[in-house]
């Protein structure tokens, strides 16, 4: 079980980190395509 147990818990943690990396990164993405639309 401790074979197993690791890397499954490695690879939630690992999911978690990049999904709120990958939220960070739309509402960037967002927050610059708003801002070109303003400036023209």
């Amino acid at each position: 079980m401790a074979s197993v147990g690791f890397p499954i818990a490695l690879s939630i943690y690992l999911l978690v980190r990049i999904e709120c990396k990958l939220q960070i990164l739309s509402d960037s993405s967002n927050e610059l395509s708003k801002t070109i639309i303003g400036m023209k």
